[in-house]
């Protein structure tokens, strides 16, 4: 299965490198979701933030988390991927860099979605289910 069908009419959400923390941590709460890609225009990606992003940076600056941005703590060097790629090619991707969100761009580099693991689970179980079941129906209906 392609990231294609995925990621169709699924929406991406930014915050750009200027945000404070406490705006990010906020922005994570109402969307629920558990990464936001940077961006000043919602196309150039310059960076990707996470809520583990947060939760390193506690240790090192809890007594400054007040003064912080978005680009004190983001990864700028950041994993993409294309709607033509496979999902088992993200699935792997994601399970050896140990990252959960991977932003999806076209041919030019612009941001036009995000993958996240659940994504990815979703749709493999999915695939597993269509073959069991599959499997179920040609054994009990043997042609």
């Amino acid at each position: 299965m392609k990231v294609q069908a995925l990621v169709t009419g699924k929406r991406v959400h930014t915050i750009t490198a200027d945000s404070t923390i406490n705006e990010l941590v906020e922005k994570l709460s109402v969307l629920k979701v558990g990464a936001l890609v940077v961006s000043p225009d919602g196309k150039k990606i310059e960076g990707i933030v996470s809520e583990r992003d947060v939760v390193a940076a506690m240790p090192i600056h809890f007594h400054e988390l007040d003064k912080l941005h978005v680009r004190d703590i983001m990864t700028a060097n950041v994993t993409t991927a294309s709607a033509e790629n496979q999902v088992i090619e993200l699935m792997n991707l994601m399970t050896d860099k140990r990252i959960r969100h991977i932003p999806i761009v076209d041919e030019s580099g612009f941001l036009v979605s995000i993958i996240s693991i659940g994504d990815i689970v979703k749709a493999h179980v999915g695939e597993i289910d269509a073959e069991r079941n599959a499997l179920i129906d040609y054994v009990q209906n043997p042609r």
